[in-house]
């Protein structure tokens, strides 16, 4: 549906201060708790490749949407016009937003991020192409990106990654040609992640579709870090054959948290078999024998009523990195990356994974490590309740990457005595590693806090640890600070107090 909404774009002269107001402009920025020292602390969010922070825009968009709020698919009233052309617009700006032929491509919204939407593809992929039984992934893959291909793709192959003198990099290109060689003939499709969430190294998407298709495979991308990050051109290379066939991104990642998936995919893959999901919304008529589907994207893959609000959203965040510029976002990210990893690298006690030259591997918005003979969950723990600095540790549903990089470093992170401690090192509570993550939000201030307290855990390592035990959870608990959660979010009596104020 063509809308006649007209959303004007921002005057290169007007965006001097742009990136600044944006990067001020978020929910939970000025979030304060009080730490084991009994002080209160601004908290420092370095967990934006789990979920990034609701930009503020977006957030705004929502509230003024809702004024206006009506189911789609419907003209008749002026709420229904407004939910229709609105929702239609945001299909537009996504394919606008990673460059994608509307002619050639379509954009839908599924449920559960970019799970939900990699599902859908693994499903439709393996029905265009049945006697196609390998699907190659990369060892690096997020689970989303490997079981569901497991799944409902075929049999799913691991290709090793580039090793770097055992660092572990980017997608090996020479093993990847080497399985497109040898399983020639047999490869559906390889999918592959555009930025690692464990260590945030960049793949080259282009370069591996390139090669897929050569050897007639298709391309799927997870593009679920990459979104937020990166330039993404899904078409119109200079050589067609690097043009993407599949990309996948989750809303939650991209600062507007409880939007839908997304998935942007060729209509000529899509109008070769009947829609996954069926219902309301996308069939032209429905008789007591039978229906058919309308031939009309999107409205062919989304059945049912969609998450309105959460696309609208979305849409807000996406227009606004666009009109940052994709460019600018990834140089800003670049550079603090880099100081990040400039700075841990100064530090001997810390282990970094993954290559960490950027020249060689680029890297953007995660690094992984962990801290000599301190466990990741300890180290996670401190800098939570010491410094109020949000991280993730474990695994980050990227198990086989980690175990391999894991594999290649522990016998340079443990020294000989603590090595007869660890029977088997692939096993809780050693097997993982702590993960610092950075949205549009962070800035050098975030980074120096975060060098600040790896130096004073490095340098208090004792004391901090006879604070700590392991609860039946397997989570380190501090032995006398109690952290309520009901003291800060309580939903029942937020209702209650709403209800009576």
């Amino acid at each position: 549906m063509e809308t006649d909404i007209l959303i004007p774009e921002i005057k290169e002269k007007e965006t001097t201060n742009f990136f600044e107001k944006v990067q001020n402009d978020f929910l939970g920025l000025e979030t304060n708790y009080q730490v084991a020292s009994g002080e209160i602390t601004r908290r420092i969010y370095l967990d934006s490749t789990a979920s990034t922070l609701m930009m503020g825009i977006a957030h705004r968009t929502g509230e003024k949407f809702l004024q206006h709020y009506s189911n789609t698919h419907s003209l008749m009233h002026f709420s229904a016009k407004i939910a229709t052309k609105t929702y239609a617009w945001v299909h537009e700006k996504i394919l606008q937003f990673v460059q994608a032929d509307p002619e050639h491509y379509t954009c839908f919204f599924t449920g559960s991020g970019t799970t939900s939407g990699m599902n859908r593809i693994a499903r439709v992929f393996n029905h265009l192409q049945p006697k196609k039984d390998v699907v190659l992934v990369s060892i690096m893959e997020h689970h989303s990106n490997d079981l569901p291909h497991r799944k409902h793709g075929g049999h799913v192959i691991h290709i090793p990654v580039d090793t770097h003198e055992s660092k572990m990099g980017c997608v090996d290109m020479d093993l990847l040609e080497h399985y497109l060689a040898e399983y020639e003939g047999r490869v559906n499709y390889v999918s592959v992640t555009g930025i690692s969430n464990v260590t945030g190294i960049i793949n080259p998407i282009n370069e591996v579709a390139k090669l897929a298709h050569h050897y007639g495979a298709y391309i799927v991308v997870d593009a679920a870090q990459m979104a937020a990050h990166v330039p993404i051109v899904m078409s119109g290379n200079a050589d067609p054959e690097m043009d993407v066939d599949a990309l996948i991104f989750s809303g939650h990642k991209t600062y507007a948290p409880g939007s839908p998936g997304v998935v942007i995919v060729r209509k000529d893959l899509m109008e070769k078999i009947e829609p996954e999901e069926v219902g309301g919304g996308m069939v032209d008529r429905v008789f007591p024998e039978r229906y058919y589907v309308t031939n009309d994207f999107p409205d062919r893959e989304e059945a049912g009523t969609q998450n309105i609000l959460g696309a609208i959203t979305l849409g807000a965040a996406i227009h606004v990195l666009d009109q940052i510029g994709m460019e600018n976002v990834l140089e800003e990210d670049t550079q603090l990356t880099h100081y990040c990893l400039e700075e841990m690298l100064k530090i001997p006690e810390v282990v970094i994974y993954g290559e960490t030259c950027m020249k060689t591997c680029p890297r953007a918005g995660t690094i992984s490590f962990n801290m000599k003979n301190l466990n990741h969950g300890l180290v996670a723990a401190i800098l939570n309740d010491y410094f109020n600095i949000a991280v993730r540790n474990e695994c980050f549903c990227a198990h086989p990457y980690v175990e391999k990089m894991l594999e290649l470093t522990h016998h340079i992170q443990i020294n000989e005595a603590r090595a007869k401690q660890i029977t088997d090192w692939h096993t809780e509570p050693w097997m993982g590693m702590v993960r610092v993550s950075f949205g549009l939000y962070n800035t050098k201030d975030d980074v120096d806090h975060f060098i600040y307290a790896l130096k004073e855990i490095v340098r208090k390592k004792d004391e901090y640890e006879k604070y700590y035990i392991i609860n039946d959870h397997g989570d380190y608990e501090h032995l006398t600070f109690q952290f309520s959660c009901k003291d800060y979010f309580n939903l029942s009596q937020l209702v209650l107090d709403e209800l009576d104020s």
